[in-house]
């Protein structure tokens, strides 16, 4: 029976098979090893400039140098961070097109979107977590409260008589006042605004009463006395305002929110490409002279394996859809 043609036929498919499952790790192992031996481009996905493409721009200039090719930024801007995305999902995953990705593009529009254009755990494969940036809650000068046991206390009591601002509908500073009237129980006014500097601006002026803002906009004009910090959103004390509490130490437990970014790549992109992206870019964060750069940006280092980053991913997935869905917010 062996020596049937169709036997033959397919035993000799079978080995071939077999013969090329054993020899793709070689293989991978081989194009991992000439990786990279030409530039490597990074999508931002927002316009030149921003807070955004300025960090990105500092993280891998430095991983740049680890891998021995430069990495050339593309911005390519537009729909919160779908354009650029989108485009870098169809890329080749070759390891030669990454994507800078952050909380909004990777997980708030995931909701908020009703087409973002992309998925971000189907189309992606994750390389490292870059940095978390806390967010701040802030006051008006003349709000007459001095910690987060007083204002939510002040807030409970009023109803619908204050307000919160934020950098626009669906943004981190929006969604974070979200959870924190969620948590606590509150109704508070949500005053949108187009852009995080206009909203400073007003808090600063007294137009509004309170933001929860990511830490590099807020923690200059707290700095300068023109608005009072009462607590960080993160877990942990932000460096730099030892003396500032947590929202979690301020009665609010579990509270635990924060922004950050990312490195990602094209689905299927050969993982020793990922090992040696990964290890290029956390190298890099090790650097002091970039630590320092980060810091006085009021951003912490927080580099991750993929896994982690995948499973970062997914819980900020349930988080920010969660506040999306209780805000209501939504973009065309």
């Amino acid at each position: 029976m062996t020596n049937h043609p169709l036997l033959r036929s397919g035993l000799r498919l079978s080995v071939l098979a077999i013969s090329a499952l054993l020899c793709m790790p070689m293989a991978q192992a081989q194009t991992a090893a000439a990786y990279p031996n030409k530039p490597i481009k990074l999508i931002v996905p927002f316009p030149a400039g921003g807070g955004g493409d300025t960090l990105a721009r500092l993280v891998m200039l430095r991983a740049a140098k680890e891998l021995g090719q430069p990495i050339v930024v593309e911005n390519l801007g537009g729909a919160g961070g779908n354009v650029g995305s989108a485009a870098a999902a169809k890329a080749p995953a070759d390891g030669y097109t990454l994507l800078y990705g952050t909380n909004g593009t990777l997980a708030i529009n995931h909701t908020i979107y009703k087409a973002p254009g992309f998925s971000p755990t189907k189309d992606f494969d994750p390389v490292t977590q870059l940095t978390s940036i806390a967010a701040m809650v802030v006051v008006r000068p003349g709000l007459p409260v001095n910690s987060m046991a007083e204002l939510t206390q002040m807030l409970k009591a009023n109803p619908g008589k204050y307000t919160f601002g934020s950098a626009g509908n669906g943004t981190t500073s929006h969604l974070a006042g979200e959870i924190y009237k969620s948590s606590a129980g509150l109704a508070v006014v949500h005053i949108p605004y187009r852009g995080g500097a206009q909203a400073m601006a007003d808090l600063v002026g007294g137009q509004i009463d309170m933001m929860i803002e990511v830490m590099p906009s807020a923690a200059s004009q707290a700095r300068a006395g023109r608005i009072k910090p009462l607590a960080v959103s993160t877990a942990k004390r932000a460096p730099g305002w030892p003396d500032v509490p947590t929202m979690a130490e301020s009665g609010l437990k579990g509270f635990d929110v924060s922004a950050w970014d990312a490195i990602v790549v094209p689905a299927s992109t050969p993982r020793p490409i990922i090992d040696k992206l990964n290890a290029a870019i956390r190298t890099a964060l090790t650097d002091p002279e970039l630590r320092a750069q980060l810091s006085a940006r009021g951003t912490e280092v927080a580099p991750s394996t993929p896994e982690e980053l995948t499973q970062h991913i997914n819980r900020n997935l349930t988080l920010w859809g969660d506040a999306v869905k209780r805000s209501g917010a939504s973009v065309d």
